[in-house]
């Protein structure tokens, strides 16, 4: 896991042992056995392989010099993840319309907390309280008070945008449904024990004779995610 993911440390691959395999094991052993990392690379690094694999789409009908030296414009990017988009040119009117998309006519939501960018305008709010929510806005310049939020697209930029070049709007949305399916079904949040939003059928852990070995009958799946800059670990039958 560690050679194929440089960008885990010991908790995450400890959480996606527990999670995804069964196996218990406490995150100093798995530092004890983690490769060290190559001189000037703390944070280790990506294969060119995987940086190809994840452009190939994005390049085919162009030179991939011309797409290199693209001129990178600011898109906007909307634990669960349940909606997400992409635009150059963020408006109250748009915002709108991913607000209806992502909450729907039948929400059990009750409160929306945003803060206060003139994106979100008084008639946004009018709409959002039609939906039967209530609008809770941060105080100024305290981006904590949406901590979440927050949390969120830091995790988005360590673990998928530093990592490539979006070279259109289309391409970076398309990065991200990617991203978003393992954010919400494969990968660990520690917040909850660990465990994912949406946990993968597992065997159940009664029936392993220890929590550090695997039943003679299982054995583990590896499904690459963005090309392999991350990866997705599950039990198959052997």
């Amino acid at each position: 896991m560690a050679r194929e993911n440089p960008l885990w440390g010991q908790e995450r691959i400890a959480n996606e042992l527990w999670v995804k395999l069964s196996l218990r094991v406490s995150p100093r052993t798995v530092r004890k056995y983690l490769p060290r990392a190559p001189a000037g690379c703390p944070r280790g690094d990506q294969r060119w392989s995987t940086f190809l694999k994840n452009h190939a789409q994005a390049i085919v009908a162009c030179d991939f010099f011309v797409a290199a030296i693209c001129g990178l414009r600011l898109l906007y990017r909307s634990r669960r993840l349940i909606h997400c988009n992409v635009t150059a040119h963020p408006t109250a009117l748009w915002t709108r319309e991913q607000l209806r998309e992502a909450l729907g006519y039948e929400t059990a939501y009750r409160y929306l907390i945003h803060d206060r960018d003139s994106i979100f305008s008084v008639e946004l709010d009018a709409s959002v309280g039609n939906f039967g929510l209530r609008v809770l806005k941060i105080p100024p310049r305290s981006p904590m008070a949406n901590g979440i939020c927050e949390r969120l697209i830091g995790t988005i930029r360590r673990e998928c945008l530093d990592w490539l070049i979006p070279l259109s709007e289309a391409h970076l949305r398309l990065v991200l449904k990617s991203w978003i399916g393992h954010y919400n079904r494969g990968r660990p949040h520690m917040v909850l024990g660990p465990g994912v939003p949406d946990p993968p059928a597992i065997v159940s852990r009664s029936m392993l004779r220890s929590r550090h070995i695997l039943a003679d009958f299982e054995s583990v799946r590896s499904k690459a995610v963005l090309g392999g800059l991350h990866h997705e670990y599950s039990l198959a039958p052997a």
